[in-house]
């Protein structure tokens, strides 16, 4: 399973577009099922103080972590730029679901990184902090981070522009190679491969 984050919970963002475009073609390129977990329909009641016992998770929040986010080996995360990083709702998002069964839901996975932002740069910085947070909790981050600027200009009523679009297409081609060899059996045949000619 590839699960899809889109990392806001801004009514009405303009992340979920790409978050969409990316789970409609990660579905025609390779056969693997695609879920998409959007911040924007978690509960108000995931942020209480209790949040912070595995007793006292949110109902929702227990429902997504057993049945999307544990199962799945490949994270993709879409995330806005707010205020020079990412939102403050995926670090909750992140903190919560640490509390209760933290190996099985981060431990040796992949992951990687999109960042969209109205400036230039794409919430790279925030890219770098999240990486970091990720790295923590002992996942695998793809290398290659896509930064989307300028976000306003790239999308057009419900098209994006070429050039992003065809960007976005590398990186999701590419991603998928780059964590299919990260398996045991993928592994074993790309060395095998590579020490035979």
């Amino acid at each position: 399973m590839i699960l899809l984050i889109n990392g806001t919970n801004r009514p009405g963002n303009q992340t979920i577009r790409i978050t969409a475009f990316c789970r409609d073609y990660l579905r025609k390129i390779q056969d693997e099922e695609v879920i998409l977990l959007d911040l924007a329909e978690l509960e108000d009641n995931v942020l209480h103080n209790n949040m912070y016992k595995s007793s006292g998770q949110s109902l929702q929040l227990m429902e997504w972590q057993e049945k999307y986010l544990i199962p799945s080996s490949r994270w993709l995360i879409i995330s806005p730029e707010y205020n020079g990083s990412f939102p403050g709702i995926l670090k909750l998002f992140i903190d919560a679901l640490s509390v209760r069964n933290l190996k099985e839901t981060f431990h040796n996975k992949y992951a990687g990184l999109i960042g969209v932002a109205d400036g230039r740069a794409g919430n790279f910085r925030g890219l770098e902090h999240l990486t970091g947070i990720l790295n923590y909790l002992k996942m695998t981050i793809y290398h290659n981070k896509l930064p989307i600027s300028s976000l306003k200009t790239v999308l057009s009523g419900d098209q994006l522009e070429k050039n992003t679009q065809s960007a976005l297409e590398a990186y999701l081609v590419d991603f998928i190679k780059w964590n299919n060899v990260g398996t045991v059996e993928n592994c074993a045949d790309f060395l095998y491969r590579g020490l035979n000619g």
